[in-house]
């Protein structure tokens, strides 16, 4: 599967249009849900993470994930969490301005990681609550995995 790289206009369209009423726990179990139906669906090796404030409400590692899939979600994870944004829009703006996350950010590569997979869960009048990650794709499959994910469990409330 070959992704094309969102631009930073897309990429923030993107975070407004998925949006929340809501998000419970129920809702995470949902989401989460999808997620591993639409990864296995595709034989996707991955982990799937989600957050609300500082609690894990979800997580699964699917056949072909490892470790190290684990460690991603964190470092990505951290970023969204510092930034309001997803992963892949912080990695964006920072290449648009001709530079890279790890070189300009002064943040740890070991602690953050600007790479698509993680995504903001954002509350309508409550802000950014939490986040979903994903890892184990190349990162623009990633991110786009979140975002089909997303898309589908928006329309469906």
């Amino acid at each position: 599967m070959t992704t094309r790289a969102p631009e930073i206009p897309e990429l923030e369209s993107q975070e407004r249009e998925l949006t929340l009423h809501h998000f419970t726990y129920d809702d995470a179990w949902a989401l989460g849900t999808l997620l591993v139906e639409l990864a296995r669906a595709r034989s996707a090796p991955v982990a799937i993470d989600i957050r609300r404030g500082g609690q894990q409400l979800f997580h699964a590692a699917l056949p072909g994930s490892t470790p190290d899939n684990d460690a991603w979600i964190d470092r990505k994870r951290r970023v969204v969490e510092r930034y309001g944004c997803s992963s892949l829009l912080v990695g964006t703006r920072f290449r648009a301005k001709g530079t890279t996350f790890e070189e300009s950010s002064r943040l740890d590569p070991d602690v953050y990681a600007a790479h698509g997979g993680a995504f903001p869960i954002a509350v309508e009048g409550a802000g950014v609550i939490g986040t979903v990650v994903v890892s184990g794709l190349p990162q623009l499959e990633d991110h786009a995995l979140v975002v089909e994910a997303l898309e589908r469990f928006k329309a469906s409330r």
